[in-house]
């Protein structure tokens, strides 16, 4: 079975296992952040991906895809270039835009559960 076969499911996001995503050391400012995750479902044409996401505390820089997200644990702020300078943490729900050069400063371990569309 392919991942866009997938049946409707719930995952349990506090406790759900993740797996290691290295970090491209360009992207770390400082601090030893590390990021863990998992794709929970891929459509058949790979632009949309379903998961959960996790870093631990460190200030890192990204350039983002069309995103979804909702924050179940942790604090950042996520600073974006040219824009708003967001303070996220538990229920917080955020939208970023494809492109969006952004800044995290991770306070306390983040874990999201995100809908990303490329």
């Amino acid at each position: 079975m392919t991942t866009h076969d997938q049946p409707s499911f719930a995952v349990h996001i506090p406790d759900a296992e993740l797996e290691a995503e290295p970090l491209d050391p360009a992207q770390i400012v400082s601090g030893t952040p590390e990021v863990t995750g998992k794709v929970l479902w891929e459509s058949a044409d790979g632009k949309q991906l379903r998961g959960i996401w996790q870093i631990t505390p460190g200030v890192v820089t990204d350039t983002e895809a069309n995103e979804l997200f909702v924050v179940v644990s942790g604090r950042a702020t996520v600073a974006v270039e040219g824009g708003e300078t967001l303070e996220i943490g538990p229920g917080d729900a955020c939208v970023l835009r494809e492109g969006d050069r952004t800044t995290w400063t991770v306070h306390e371990t983040l874990r999201k559960a995100y809908h990303i569309s490329l």
